[in-house]
């Protein structure tokens, strides 16, 4: 049975459309797409969207579309999920036009996440074009980027029988990382193409489903340029600059007007299934992915203030 091939978009819900398109726009770079009663969309490529903002107070994730290959893909992935006892339904014709897909299925993972399965995702009319980007982002047969979300207590057997069992992912590798004594972080990541991963897992304290979603750009210095912006607008950051020893990532992660986070990286490793080995690995970071806070201790200052010797701003 073949599966899904990429995450086609993220949909999200949130309570300041006006600061969202702020941040989308003008501090990350993506391209404004079509706007709607209650929200708009963001392009980062020539598709018709790659998220999608709608209003509401959830502050968070809100579905994940996933593509698969063709409608007889989508049929047979349609009727495992079916046997395996899980509901699944076909999304109606007003549903398919506003995803800008052929077809769409709905379901919902083990977690209580909404899934969308899509055929036939449409590209937009006009060219991408960012007004800051020297580059672009990087997409194409890796989708829209990755994005890390909550188990919520779900065991990882439950949930992994649904994304491999059922959507096809492969297991990239596993991060177990101890944080004090007791507390360990412990991570498993997924893909479904040649990106390292499309979507993982942790279970750890955090209010939203999501913890974060990751832009790749192809030009590093897309990268600092972003970091510039966001430090001029005084964005909240999460964690500074640094570098991932799984994916190779080298990124920064700021805060979205939802709180949630953006990962915003550069040079992302891109896997080969053929050679790929699955490892266990101790550490998140090989460097850097410092939070604002321990900067602030480490330097003696307010974290990304701008401030200069003297008070003087």
């Amino acid at each position: 049975m073949s599966g899904v091939h990429a995450l086609a978009y993220a949909v999200y819900e949130v309570s300041d459309l006006v600061a969202w398109e702020r941040f989308g726009v003008e501090l990350l770079g993506m391209q404004l797409g079509e706007r709607a009663a209650d929200g708009f969309t963001l392009r980062t490529d020539e598709k018709a969207h790659r998220w999608i903002l709608t209003e509401g107070p959830a502050d968070d994730l809100a579905a994940s579309g996933y593509e698969v290959e063709s409608d007889a893909a989508l049929d047979e992935l349609v009727a495992a999920i079916r046997a395996s006892g899980a509901e699944v339904s076909e999304g109606d014709a007003a549903l398919a036009a506003a995803r800008k897909v052929d077809r769409i299925a709905v379901t919902t993972d083990p977690i209580g996440n909404r899934v969308e399965l899509v055929t036939g995702f449409a590209d937009a009319e006009t060219p991408f074009h960012s007004d800051v980007l020297v580059g672009s982002f990087v997409t194409g047969t890796g989708g829209a980027g990755h994005q890390v979300m909550l188990a919520k207590g779900v065991s990882r057997e439950e949930y992994l029988a649904f994304y491999q069992g059922l959507l096809g992912f492969k297991v990239s590798d596993i991060i177990q990382e101890e944080l004090a004594p007791g507390i360990v972080a412990d991570l498993i990541f997924l893909h479904c193409n040649p990106r390292h991963h499309t979507v993982a897992f942790g279970d750890m304290p955090h209010p939203k489903r999501t913890h974060h979603f990751m832009l790749e750009v192809a030009d590093i210095r897309d990268l600092g340029m972003a970091w510039d912006r966001c430090l001029d607008a005084k964005q909240p950051f999460e964690m500074t600059l640094g570098m991932h020893p799984n994916d190779h990532m080298f990124s920064f992660y700021v805060r979205t007007p939802s709180g949630f986070s953006v990962e915003y990286g550069w040079g992302g490793l891109l896997i080969d299934d053929a050679t790929w080995e699955v490892t266990t690995l101790d550490r998140r970071h090989w460097w850097g992915h410092r939070s604002p806070e321990v900067v602030h201790e480490l330097l003696g200052q307010a974290p990304f203030t701008n401030q200069r010797p003297g008070g003087e701003h």
